[in-house]
C-alpha cells in the first residue's frame, strides 16, 4: 500500500522559469525557444540528456514578480520544432512534483538545482468519501465542460480514475488565477488537492451562473428597447405614409421635444428648464406616466408667447375716439386710460420701457354698479390700445391653484388661469379683464384672493411663478382691470394693489344717449329688423329709461327696448301693423304696457308715501347702484303695549345703533324743538323700512330716521321732492357718509328735486354730472335742526294733521 508524498532519489535539472504561468502534473504544455530562459534549460536539458538514456528532463518552476515557487514540475522535453505560427518551440509534459533544493552547476547557460521528487498517492481501496468527492468534482467539470461545448473532453475527465490526476486536472482551467493554481501546486496530499480543485470549480460556477442571470435581464431589456424602437420606427413610418396617403403635411407636432426646444425663441433660464425636462423625458420609458407629464409641462411652455408682444398705439386721440365712439360718459375711467398711454408714451420715446427688469403695466379696478359696461369696457381699452383682450372669470372660484396653478405631481394638473389668459391672448403684454373680483370666495382649497397678490402687485408681478410651470413669468406689461360690484367685498390687501375706478352709474341723458348710439341697433339686429323700419323717438327712450326701468346701469333698459322690438316684429308679421313705424312715448303702453317706476312727484298728493307725518325719503347705495329709502315710523297706543324701540325691516347693528341715536337725540331736545316728547316716555316707537327681504345696514340712515320721528311726534309732513342722506349723532351733528354721486343719481332717477347731504360731504359734488346737479337743489348741513326745517312742512300747515293715536 502506497503512502502519502513519499520522497524518492535526489534529482538534479535545469530551471525553466514560467514567468505567471503554473503546469500541473499531467498538462502537456508548448514553449517559446525565443525565450532565453527557456532555450537554455531546454539546451542545458538535451546536453544532459545525450550523455545517458531517456528524454531531456527540465524542472518548471512558476516565477512570480522574479520570485521563484518552492514546488516544481518535472517536464520531460518531448519533441523540439517549431509552433503553429513558425517560431522555434518544444513541447514539454510534466511528469510530477519536484520539491526544489539547493542550486548547483550543469552543463550550458542555465540553472541548475537539486530537487526531491514527491510521489503522492492515494490509499488502496480508496476511501468512499473520497470517492464522492471525485464524483462531485467530475458532475461540476462535466457541467462546466458542457456550457462551454467540450463534449470530448468530458469523456477523457470521466475516464480518469485516479484521485491525483483527477485533481491535476484542474490545471487546464482558463478561470483558475495564477495563485489558485500554485496552491494547487503546492499541496501535496491529493484528498486535500481534490477538495480544493471542486471548491474552486464550485465557486466559479455559482459566479458564472450570477453573470449569466445578469447578463439574461441585460439582454432581455435590451431587447425590449429594440423591439420598441422598432416598432416605434413602424409606427412613425406607417403614420408619414398615412399623412402623405391623406396629402397632410408634417406639422409643428413633432416628438423631437428637443429640437423643439432649441428651436423655439425662449428665455435663458426657461429654456435651462425645459432642456432639464427633455433629458428626464430621454431617460424615462414610454410607459412611465412622469414621460406624459413631462411632455404636456413642454407643450405648455412651447405654446407660451415668451417672446411676443404687440406694438401699443400711442395715438392718443385715436384711443380717446374709440373710447368715446363705443361707450357714453365713465369719464374717470377713459382719463385713466388716456393718462396710461400719454405716460408709456413718454417713456418709450425716452427708452424707459424698462426698468429695473419691470414694464409700465397698469392694474385699475373698476366698481360699480352691474350694467354700467365695466365688462366691456375691457374690450375697448383693449382696442384702443391695440392689444390682445382676454377675460378671466373670477365669479365662484374657491380653488387658490385656479390662480396659481397645480403642482405637477397631481393626475390631470394645470397651469393657473392666469397663465392660461396668456396662452390665449398670444402675447406678453394683452388686456387681462378679472371679471367679477369680489365674487371670489375661499374654504379649504385656499384662498384664491390671496394668490392674486403677487398678480396684481406691479413691484412683484415681472416674476410671477405659475405653480405649474415652475418658471418665471413677467406679468408687469399686462394690463388688468378688475371688475367688482361691491367694494366692501374685495379684501383689503388686494384693493391696496389696484387704483380704484369708480363707474356710478349713467344720467338719464346718457341712457338715452346709449340707447340710441348703442342698445337699438344692437337690438335691431337681433330682432331681424332694420333701422329704416322701426325708429324709437327720444321721449320714448327717455321715457322707457326713466319709468320703466330704475337702475345705475342700462342692462334693463337694453332689455326693455329688445321686447319692444320683438313686440313690433310679431304685430308685423300678424299683420297688425305696417312698417316703417316710429315709437313715440304714447306707444309705450300699448306695446309694452304700464310704466313700474313713476316718481313720488307724478303721484296724487293723496297717494304719496309722504302724505301722512312719519314718513321720510332717504338715499342709499345697494350692490345696484344707489336708490332711494323710505322710512316710516309710528307710535303705539300706550294701553297696547309697553314703551320701547322697536325696528323692522331687516336692518343691521350699524342701523339699529343709528335709530336708538335718534330717539335719543329727540328725547333730549325734545323742548328745543317743540316737539312733545312726552309722548315718547309713554308710547312704544316703531320704525320700519319698507322692502323687508333686502338686508339694510349702514349709518347714512340717521338723518332719515331722526326727521321721520320728528313728523310724527310734530304732526308736519315731509315735503314730497326733499331726500336725505347723513350719520347724525347724539349732539345733532351731521356726519360725513359715501356713495354721494350713486345717491345723488338714484334721487334724479327717482324724480326728487331737493337733496340734503352733509357739509363735509359737498366736495363729493364735483363728481357729480352737470346736468344732474343744474336739475337738483342740494343743501349741505352741519347739523340735524338744518335737516328739519329744509325737509317737513311750515308749522302754520300743522293744524290740518293729527297725529294718529295708535300705528
Amino acid at each position: 500500500m502506497a503512502t502519502e508524498s513519499t520522497a524518492v532519489t535526489p534529482l538534479t535539472l535545469p530551471v525553466l522559469p514560467l514567468d505567471d504561468e503554473v503546469v500541473l502534473p499531467g498538462m502537456v504544455v508548448p514553449l517559446d525557444l525565443n525565450d532565453a530562459d527557456v532555450r537554455a534549460a531546454v539546451e542545458a536539458a538535451q546536453a544532459a540528456a545525450s550523455t545517458g538514456s531517456g528524454k531531456p528532463r527540465v524542472l518548471l518552476v512558476p516565477r512570480i514578480d522574479g520570485a521563484y515557487a518552492g514546488t516544481g514540475v518535472l517536464g520531460t522535453v518531448e519533441q523540439v520544432g517549431r509552433l503553429a505560427d513558425g517560431d522555434p518551440g518544444a513541447l514539454i509534459r510534466a511528469r510530477g512534483r519536484v520539491r526544489i533544493g539547493a542550486g548547483t552547476t550543469g552543463p550550458g547557460a542555465a540553472l541548475w538545482v537539486e530537487g526531491t521528487h514527491l510521489d503522492d498517492a492515494v490509499p488502496d481501496p480508496v476511501p468512499g468519501h473520497v470517492t464522492e468527492l471525485a464524483k462531485e468534482y467530475k458532475a461540476l467539470a462535466t457541467a462546466w465542460l458542457r456550457k462551454r461545448g467540450a463534449w470530448q473532453v468530458v469523456d477523457r475527465v470521466q475516464a480518469i480514475d485516479d484521485v491525483s490526476t483527477l485533481a491535476d486536472n484542474s490545471g487546464y482551467s482558463p478561470f483558475l488565477s495564477t495563485d489558485q493554481k500554485i496552491e494547487l501546486l503546492e499541496t501535496t496530499d491529493p484528498v486535500a488537492r481534490l477538495k480544493l480543485a471542486t471548491q474552486q470549480l464550485r465557486d466559479h460556477l455559482a459566479e458564472q451562473d450570477v453573470a449569466e442571470t445578469i447578463a439574461k435581464d441585460v439582454q432581455e431589456g435590451v431587447d425590449k428597447q429594440q423591439r420598441e424602437f422598432l416598432l416605434r420606427k413602424q409606427l412613425e413610418a406607417v403614420r408619414k405614409e398615412l399623412r402623405d396617403l391623406n396629402g397632410e403635411k408634417d406639422g409643428e407636432e413633432s416628438d423631437d421635444y428637443r429640437a423643439r426646444v432649441e428651436a423655439a425663441d425662449l428665455p435663458e433660464k426657461v429654456r435651462e428648464a425645459a432642456l432639464k425636462e427633455v433629458d428626464k423625458l430621454e431617460r424615462s420609458s414610454e410607459q412611465s406616466p412622469e414621460g406624459g407629464w413631462i411632455r404636456t409641462w413642454l407643450d405648455t411652455v412651447l405654446e407660451l408667447p415668451w417672446n411676443e408682444r404687440t406694438e401699443d398705439e400711442y395715438d392718443i386721440q385715436g384711443a380717446q375716439t374709440v373710447l368715446d365712439a363705443e361707450h357714453a360718459g365713465l369719464e374717470d375711467v377713459k382719463e385713466r386710460i388716456t393718462e396710461y398711454l400719454a405716460v408709456r408714451k413718454r417713456r418709450a420715446e425716452r427708452g424707459l420701457g424698462v426698468v429695473g427688469g419691470r414694464r409700465g403695466g397698469a392694474v385699475l379696478a373698476l366698481v360699480g354698479p352691474p350694467g354700467v359696461g365695466k365688462t366691456s369696457l375691457g374690450e375697448s381699452v383693449a382696442h384702443a390700445m391695440g392689444r390682445k383682450f382676454v377675460r378671466v372669470a373670477l365669479g365662484g372660484v374657491r380653488d387658490e391653484a385656479e390662480i396659481r396653478g397645480h403642482r405637477r405631481t397631481y393626475v390631470g394638473a394645470l397651469p393657473g388661469r392666469i397663465v392660461r389668459a396668456i396662452k390665449e391672448a398670444g402675447s406678453m403684454n394683452p388686456v387681462v379683464l378679472l371679471d367679477e373680483i369680489d365674487k371670489v370666495g375661499s374654504d379649504f382649497r385656499g384662498d384664491p384672493a390671496a394668490a392674486l397678490l403677487e398678480v396684481l402687485d406691479p413691484a412683484q408681478n415681472h416674476t410671477f411663478r405659475d405653480h405649474y410651470l415652475e418658471v418665471e413669468l413677467d406679468l408687469s406689461d399686462v394690463v388688468f382691470l378688475a371688475t367688482a360690484n361691491v367694494l366692501e367685498a374685495i379684501p383689503e390687501a388686494l384693493l391696496d394693489r389696484m387704483e380704484l375706478v369708480r363707474l356710478d352709474g349713467y344720467t338719464e341723458d346718457e341712457k338715452v344717449v346709449i340707447a340710441r348710439d348703442h342698445l337699438l341697433p344692437r337690438q335691431l339686429e337681433r330682432a331681424g329688423l332694420e333701422s329704416p323700419e322701426v325708429t324709437l323717438d327720444e321721449s320714448a327712450l327717455r321715457k322707457l329709461a326713466g319709468e320703466y326701468t330704475r337702475e345705475a346701469g342700462v342692462r334693463n333698459l337694453e332689455r326693455s327696448i329688445a321686447r319692444l322690438l320683438r313686440k313690433v316684429a310679431a304685430q308685423h308679421e300678424l299683420g297688425e301693423r305696417k312698417l316703417p313705424f316710429t315709437v313715440t312715448e304714447d306707444d309705450l303702453r300699448g306695446l309694452i304696457g304700464r310704466p313700474h317706476h313713476v316718481p313720488e312727484s307724478a303721484t296724487d298728493p293723496a297717494e304719496r308715501r309722504t302724505a301722512v307725518p312719519g314718513v321720510a325719503t332717504g338715499l342709499a347705495v345697494t350692490g345696484a347702484g344707489g336708490d332711494v329709502l323710505y322710512v316710516e315710523a309710528s307710535l303705539a297706543d300706550p294701553e297696547t303695549g309697553a314703551a320701547g324701540l322697536t325696528l323692522t325691516g331687516q336692518l343691521g347693528d350699524v342701523m339699529k345703533e343709528s335709530a336708538q341715536i335718534a330717539l335719543s337725540f329727540l328725547r333730549s331736545h325734545g323742548a328745543e324743538l317743540e316737539l312733545p316728547v312726552g309722548d315718547l316716555k309713554d308710547r312704544g316707537v316703531h320704525i320700519h323700512f319698507p322692502a323687508g327681504a333686502v338686508p339694510k345696514d349702514g349709518p347714512s340712515a340717521g338723518v332719515t330716521m331722526t326727521t321721520a320721528l320728528a313728523s310724527l311726534l310734530s304732526g308736519r309732513l315731509v315735503r314730497t321732492d326733499v331726500a336725505m342722506t347723513g350719520e347724525v349723532s347724539l349732539t345733532g351733528r351731521v356726519l360725513p357718509i359715501g356713495g354721494v354721486k350713486q345717491k345723488l343719481l338714484a334721487a334724479h332717477r327717482a324724480g326728487v328735486t331737493t337733496v340734503i347731504i352733509p357739509k363735509r360731504n359737498e366736495a363729493d359734488l364735483d363728481d357729480v354730472p352737470a346736468e344732474v346737479l343744474e336739475k337738483l337743489d342740494v343743501h349741505a348741513v352741519t347739523d340735524v335742526r338744518q335737516v328739519l326745517e329744509l325737509a317737513l312742512t311750515p308749522a302754520e300747515n300743522a293744524s290740518e294733521v293729527r297725529v294718529p293715536a295708535a300705528a
